[in-house]
């Protein structure tokens, strides 16, 4: 018996929710472009000042931590196993901060355009 000849034949089912498809209502976007890569702009400066200051805790953290050990060469066996974790760690939050950099440089030279022709 399928769920709709069940809604049919037993009235009590009849309360229950049937799953289907779900609307999305869309919000119209009212924001200039040059507004928009303003807004981008500035999340972005924040992120790269925040993966910064990871970065510097990171390099005092592997600092410790070759100090703690004695070994500062990083193709030395003895390297500690969590100073290799948090070279790699930092590594990849510089290419993070990277293609960051990047973008906003892509982004700033957009916005004076995007201003000069909304005036």
């Amino acid at each position: 018996m399928t769920v709709l000849n069940r809604l049919a034949v037993d009235p009590g089912v009849s309360k229950q929710v049937i799953p289907g498809p779900i609307t999305v209502q869309r919000q119209r976007h009212f924001e200039t472009a040059g507004a928009t890569a303003l807004r981008e702009a500035t999340v972005i400066r924040t992120m790269l000042d925040d993966l910064n200051r990871a970065i510097q805790l990171l390099d005092g953290d592997i600092a410790a931590e070759e100090e703690r050990t004695k070994v500062f060469d990083i193709f030395d066996p003895l390297y500690s196993m969590l100073a290799r974790a948090l070279v790699a760690r930092r590594d990849n939050v510089n290419v993070t901060v990277a293609a960051l950099a990047q973008r906003l440089r892509a982004i700033t030279g957009v916005i004076p355009a995007t201003l000069s022709e909304a005036a």
